[in-house]
């Protein structure tokens, strides 16, 4: 599929500004680890001094868990999508191998299909 320099623009650098979202979101929770767009959560080392606080910080770190791996899942669809865009083969759905539409890509840039199922 041949974009529009002026679309592919546009949608890298909404693409790009997802990623600094997704990756300051990430650091809240989490520490970077070795491998690109892979994060660690990071568990209280201060635990309380009441089993309430151990049980809450305890209970808020199994959320951060839930959390992080739902921000490296968006994290690793957008950082596909770029990398997509520099080898010239973004925009293209991953099911059938057809274009996805401008208006799917518009919606949500790190498409990999037409439709999700």
């Amino acid at each position: 599929m041949t974009m529009e320099q002026s679309l592919l623009t546009e949608l890298k650098n909404a693409l790009i500004a997802e990623k600094n979202q997704l990756e300051g979101e990430l650091q809240h929770i989490a520490k970077k680890s070795g491998t690109q767009g892979d994060y660690e959560t990071t568990f209280p080392e201060n635990l309380g001094g009441h089993d309430e606080e151990n049980a809450t910080e305890v209970e808020q770190y199994a959320d951060n868990l839930a959390v992080e791996a739902s921000l490296e899942t968006q994290l690793k669809d957008v950082l596909d999508a770029l990398q997509k865009m520099d080898a010239g083969t973004y925009g293209i759905d991953e099911n059938t191998g057809d274009a996805i539409t401008i208006d799917r890509l518009k919606a949500y840039p790190a498409a990999r299909a037409n439709i999700i199922k």
